[in-house]
């Protein structure tokens, strides 16, 4: 009868060893199933900061480049309009020039004009013969 209570004591032992291994065992699985879902909570938390710290930086990009843009249109639209001025004052000087050249050329025909009614007027033919031949005397020389 003690050999049988001795080995229901063993078999009650064996079964609470196994009973509170168990328990640990469950115990350790829950805490590692826990540890593994907090992990990757963890990491899915700094992808998306790290997505969010892209898009930003990419934004920021973008609005720089765009600034740049609108600077770079705003100085070509600039020098485009320098230029145009430029090229209106070259116009105008140009016209100017002609205007001065056509009225000086006006006052030297006029002058001519009044001094060609001043002159005398030339012999006809020329050379001072009539008709273009030689009246008189005519001698070779050899």
């Amino acid at each position: 009868m003690n050999k049988q209570l001795e080995k229901v004591k063993q078999n009650q032992e064996s079964e609470r060893r196994k009973r509170i291994a168990e328990e640990k065992h469950k115990e350790w699985v829950e805490k590692k199933r826990e540890e593994e879902r907090r992990e990757r909570k963890r990491k899915m938390s700094k992808e998306m900061v790290e997505k969010a710290t892209r898009e930003l930086e990419k934004m920021q990009l973008q609005e720089k480049a765009e600034i740049k843009y609108k600077e770079w249109l705003k100085k070509k639209r600039a020098e485009e309009a320098e230029k145009k001025k430029k090229e209106k004052e070259k116009e105008k000087e140009r016209e100017a020039e002609l205007q001065e050249k056509r009225i000086r050329s006006e006052k030297i025909f006029k002058e001519w004009l009044q001094n060609s009614r001043n002159k005398p007027q030339p012999a006809l033919n020329g050379y001072g013969f009539p008709h273009g031949t030689s009246t008189g005397l005519y001698i070779e020389y050899t």
